[in-house]
């Protein structure tokens, strides 16, 4: 059994071996230890691999030396800069002020003599307005967004700070405050063994939050687009503020979904499937999804037949089990992935309802190779396998005959996106990394599908944007 302890390191010589000793002694072995003095003065994170009794054991012996984090008030940091007058005492006022309302500096820089700005230790928020009133009677305050700077100005609550705002951004529970908490350092000690400032990568993911959070409820307004693909089959695109569209085909009584969004926005999507589909809630709901990312499998829970590669399979149960998702093989998109899991309460779906028909025996030879055919009403689709450049398990589905692409995300259609799928874009927590596992090679998988598409018009469906309308002669 693993588990990742956030503990409190008290300010003394040997406090870590104290901790060590007392794992030891009990037999548990430690994995992963984490601890930055630049960022997080107190804060160690230890990820320890035991018995259920061993670990028991530890959680008792590391709370009676006081090692265990406890629940502690709120606090916040305020950034604020002071214009003062360029005269002798102006930033001695100021300071005085600062100290009569018993706040703490956790930061302070001085430039040209009149640009004074303070990071101030809040317990008290309430105490804030008046604070701002009476500052605001010496000099001119701005006050700066803590959040979205650039750089920490607190070194003891960093990581409470920071998940705090995630938390407070989605109405989280003190469950995901932990499992925020011990992803955001996984991230930040990844980023720091690679030289890289781990401060732009937490404003995206706030960001990302933020996105999140203001898409859901009255402003989830996704674009939605009908199109008819042949005589007896029709094709609706819904194209959400974040994640991946959904496209239903329709036929007559037959329906299938492709891919299904985030799982935070289940009341949203399900609202929106009752008013385009009269019989959503006594249908057999069929969804095939083009690979196993969490904007294309939030919603799977939904339905009672998941349709997918053999691989993708794969990944769907290593998720049900609690073991690493084949995207999750990726070390540098792992805290990521999970950071997102968490945000948007991403749940796996119960292995026996997933029905993998397609697959590569072996290794993939090509960018894209068949594997196998599809057929919903008078759609015939060849089903390709690409070789994992966005993601292992990924397909693409080519009906030659009507002259139909779903692409998934392997090719997706930038220019045709709206301004929410733009921005969500740029904040998604993958992107620290890459979208692809392999950008060259999603950059082959890209090429090879157009390739494959003859003379004559076609309608291609990405995953992300609207339908491309391609005419290879037009090129």
């Amino acid at each position: 059994m693993k588990k990742t302890y956030i503990t409190t390191m008290p300010n003394h010589i040997g406090a870590f071996l104290q901790a060590s000793r007392c794992f030891a002694k009990l037999g548990v072995n430690i994995t992963r230890v984490s601890y930055n003095k630049a960022i997080d003065s107190h804060t160690l994170f230890i990820d320890a691999e035991g018995t259920p009794e061993q670990l028991a054991m530890a959680d008792a012996e590391l709370t009676a030396i006081g090692y265990l984090q406890k629940e502690q008030a709120e606090k916040q940091i305020l950034l604020l800069e002071f214009l003062v007058r360029d005269e002798p005492g102006s930033a001695t006022q100021v300071l005085e002020l600062v100290q009569a309302f018993h706040f703490n500096i956790s930061y302070i820089s001085a430039q040209d003599g009149q640009q004074l700005k303070i990071g101030l230790l809040v317990d008290n928020p309430n105490d804030v307005e008046r604070f701002l009133a009476e500052a605001r009677a010496l000099c001119k305050v701005r006050v700066i967004d803590y959040n979205r700077s650039e750089k920490v100005f607190d070194n003891t609550i960093f990581y409470t700070s920071f998940v705090s705002g995630l938390v407070d951004a989605i109405n989280g529970t003190e469950e995901v405050r932990k499992e925020l908490l011990i992803n955001a350092n996984m991230a930040m000690q990844q980023l720091d063994e690679r030289g890289l400032s781990p401060y732009s990568a937490f404003d995206t993911i706030s960001r990302f939050a933020d996105v999140i959070s203001d898409s859901r409820g009255e402003a989830f307004a996704p674009r939605i687009t009908h199109h008819q693909l042949t005589d007896k089959t029709s094709a609706t695109i819904i194209e959400p503020p974040c994640g991946s569209n959904t496209l239903i085909l329709q036929s007559g009584n037959e329906v299938l979904f492709v891919d299904s969004g985030y799982s935070i926005f289940r009341n949203e999507m399900e609202n929106l499937f009752r008013s385009l589909l009269p019989d959503w809630d006594g249908m057999r709901k069929t969804v095939l999804i083009t690979h196993t990312d969490l904007d294309h499998c939030g919603l799977l829970n939904l339905f009672d037949e998941v349709l997918c590669s053999r691989r993708s399979a794969e990944s769907l149960l290593l998720e049900y089990e609690g073991k690493p998702s084949l995207r999750e093989r990726i070390p540098t998109h792992v805290p990521y992935i999970r950071i997102c899991k968490t945000l948007t309460a991403y749940q796996p779906v119960q292995p026996e309802k997933v029905r993998a028909l397609w697959g590569v025996e072996g290794e993939i030879q090509q960018p894209l190779q068949s594997a196998g055919y599809f057929r919903f009403a008078d759609l015939c689709f060849e089903v390709y396998e690409g070789k994992g450049g966005h993601l292992a398990g990924e397909i693409v589905l080519i009906d030659y005959c009507n002259h139909i692409a779903i692409t998934g995300d392997i090719y997706v259609n930038i220019p045709g996106m709206t301004p929410e799928q733009r921005q969500y874009n740029r904040y998604a927590p993958i992107l620290l990394s890459s979208v692809d596992s392999d950008a060259r090679l999603c950059t082959q998988e890209r090429q090879a599908i157009f390739q494959r598409l003859g003379t004559g018009k076609w309608k291609v469906f990405g995953a992300h944007g609207a339908m491309k309308e391609y005419d290879v002669n037009a090129q």
